[in-house]
């Protein structure tokens, strides 16, 4: 049986969203996926409107949340990071965290934590401004979201079905990223476009 329990000491900050259906936002599953131009932790800029006719990954993060450490520690979205963009998809890691909050990362910051962790995005967008997060609604770290090659979001929500920061759920959890691409880039519909996101809040300017 999947666990459904999430960990008490997560609780304290942390904001966990149950499954259901997601609320109407400006990046809902079906719809186009609002514009956008960001920087990366390198100085590069990358605009959604040069990125058509490719499938785009959105992960919200916050290194400071144990949801994303679940992914990360577990080596979970490094996985999924290497994966997908082997397969041409561009991953976009995108920090909304503002300065001052929990996650907030300078560029040499964010270098670090990537090699640290290995990980493998295409891009770590900062978003300090959460001018990107705000666009999409982005409401936890991690939040993911799915663009198509003509610009539609065709998933918004969870990583996974397991709201959990247990390491060990990992490999018995359903992947909606993962999911959602196979089933895109086969051509079928995408049988689960929408779920609720679950993990720590966002941490925009207040």
């Amino acid at each position: 049986m999947k666990k459904l329990i999430v960990p008490c000491l997560a609780l304290a900050f942390a904001l966990v969203v149950p499954f259901g259906a997601v609320e109407a936002s400006a990046a809902k599953a079906g719809g186009p996926a609002p514009t956008f131009t960001g920087t990366d932790n390198m100085g590069k800029t990358y605009a959604l409107s040069d990125l058509k006719g490719k499938y785009v990954v959105l992960e919200w993060h916050n290194q400071g949340c144990p949801y994303v450490g679940k992914h990360y520690n577990s080596g979970n979205m490094q996985k999924l990071q290497r994966e997908w963009t082997s397969k041409g998809i561009v991953w976009l890691t995108v920090i909304s965290s503002a300065p001052g909050e929990q996650g907030y990362v300078t560029p040499e910051q964010s270098r670090e934590y990537v090699q640290k962790h290995q990980a493998a995005p295409t891009a770590v967008l900062l978003d300090s401004s959460g001018e990107i997060g705000r666009k999409y609604d982005a409401r936890t770290s991690p939040h993911m979201i799915v663009i198509d090659p003509q610009g539609i979001v065709i998933y918004n929500g969870a990583i996974d079905d397991m709201p959990t920061t247990d390491l060990a759920d990992v490999p018995d959890a359903t992947n909606y990223v993962s999911a959602a691409l196979t089933d895109a880039m086969a051509g079928r519909p995408v049988q689960t476009p929408s779920t609720q996101p679950y993990g720590c809040n966002v941490k925009y300017a207040r």
